[in-house]
């Protein structure tokens, strides 16, 4: 394995760095989220111009760059540096795996070209706060129960009775994006109790019956939406065979991975802005961070947030380790950002200062996307960490039963032969006795400090 970033990708990492410097401050940032769309349409432009970014993991026969989710990866930490809003995540990590894998021939035809371009943006939109399930991220749900179930709640769909496509009825809450994104791709259950399945729809913004709702949420970085659907007409995506379950799970794969380095960036950004705080911060006649508690308290946060960008690249290479890369990562974002809070003493918790932008973001993510224990015992089940290989496996002597029929035992009786005891242990014939519990150790040797 070569862990050694390309020249292409550092000039990637580069190029965005720069642009974003330049382009997305504090005060940028502040901006742009109370904008109608929620972020910044030029910036957008720009960055899909000049670094092709809402196309970077899209193959070059549709117009994309073409590169590896581990590009999209790094590209999502240099946004989490910025904490940039924009529609990347719910388009480029969401939407467009779904696409390229369900989707027909000319649906990828016509929706990747605009999508790599920037033109169209895309957002994936279940029911209830269901996304870290629907993505198999803290648990596998193949049944679709998230998606409604066929009862009420959830999206349904059903057959248009003219034989004209599909019609979506139902809601869905806590869309990324889902009040600006051109095209919404909506999980519904469809088929009753009889033949239950959930599908994936496409759902263009201008489509009849179609409300959508911006919500006030803790992070104003990722704006959500609440999504009506008023008997809807929408096109499936693929085709009715399609395994749906296996796709959104390859996509939360994925996802995670990017959505773990963007996490880690955020967690490395947050983290200088506090080692160059407590190195102009005077106390006492001196810098605060040259006080030990302060130093000890940075260093355990360094090594925090190097270990979880290491996990972060790992699952960018290998993306079936994007949900305990993730857990990590949001892990490592949460205790860094509620510690610049700290270390910035009183002026941390004023609502004009940066620190708690990073710290919204860290309580959101965990929100959406997790939380982190059920990430972790999510990743320990599909590992098979917790299973007792001695439940699995037969008792020490134990013989497999055979088949014994009447004449077996008729002709055992007539030779007067009978089974033999087994052997007891050696252990227990050796002796009855009980062993006696080790000796408690000596009590530790008191020493004057």
């Amino acid at each position: 394995m070569d862990a050694a970033f390309t020249a292409e990708q550092d000039e990637i990492r580069r190029t965005l760095r720069e642009i974003l410097g330049k382009r997305c401050g504090p005060d940028e940032v502040k901006a742009a989220v109370r904008t109608t769309a929620g972020h910044d349409r030029e910036l957008w432009q720009q960055l899909a111009r000049q670094l092709g970014l809402p196309g970077i993991a899209i193959a070059e026969e549709y117009g994309g760059v073409g590169c590896t989710p581990a590009d999209l990866a790094l590209a999502c930490e240099e946004t989490g540096r910025a904490l940039l809003p924009s529609p990347l995540l719910a388009t480029a990590a969401l939407c467009v795996p779904l696409i390229t894998a369900l989707g027909t021939a000319a649906q990828r035809s016509a929706l990747l070209p605009p999508l790599a371009t920037g033109a169209l943006t895309a957002t994936l939109a279940v029911s209830g706060p269901a996304l870290a399930t629907a993505l198999a991220l803290t648990g596998e749900d193949t049944s679709g129960q998230w998606a409604g179930g066929g009862r009420a709640g959830g999206v349904q769909a059903r057959a248009d009775a003219a034989g004209g496509g599909w019609r979506l009825y139902g809601e869905a809450a806590q869309v990324l994006d889902g009040h600006s994104a051109g095209l919404l791709l909506v999980a519904a259950h469809t088929g009753g109790f009889a033949r239950s399945r959930t599908l994936l729809f496409l759902v263009r913004e201008d489509a009849p019956g179609l409300v959508r709702t911006r919500q006030a949420v803790l992070d104003e970085t990722r704006p959500q939406a609440r999504i009506q659907l008023r008997d809807v007409p929408a096109e499936l995506l693929g085709d009715e065979g399609a395994d749906v379950a296996a796709a959104l799970a390859a996509t939360g794969r994925t996802a995670s991975a990017a959505l773990a380095a963007e996490a880690v960036g955020a967690a490395g950004r947050a983290l200088a802005r506090t080692v160059d705080y407590v190195r102009q911060r005077e106390q006492f006649g001196r810098a605060i961070g040259s006080f030990q508690a302060v130093k000890h308290r940075l260093a355990d946060l360094y090594v925090q947030v190097q270990a979880a960008r290491s996990a972060a690249y790992y699952a960018a290479w290998d993306p079936d380790q994007g949900g305990l890369a993730l857990a990590q990562a949001l892990e490592a974002l949460r205790v860094t950002a509620g510690e610049a809070i700290q270390l910035h003493g009183g002026i941390g918790f004023t609502w004009e200062h940066d620190a708690h932008l990073y710290f919204k973001r860290a309580a959101a993510d965990e929100l959406l996307f997790g939380p982190v224990h059920r990430l972790r015992a999510h990743a320990a089940d599909r590992a098979g960490l917790f299973t007792d290989p001695a439940a699995a496996a037969p008792p020490p002597g134990h013989r497999a039963p055979t088949a014994h029929t009447d004449t077996d035992t008729a002709s055992d009786a007539a030779a007067g032969t009978a089974a033999a005891p087994a052997a007891p242990p050696a252990a227990a014939s050796a002796s009855t006795t009980p062993t006696p519990p080790p000796p408690f150790p000596p009590a530790p040797e008191k020493v004057a400090v």
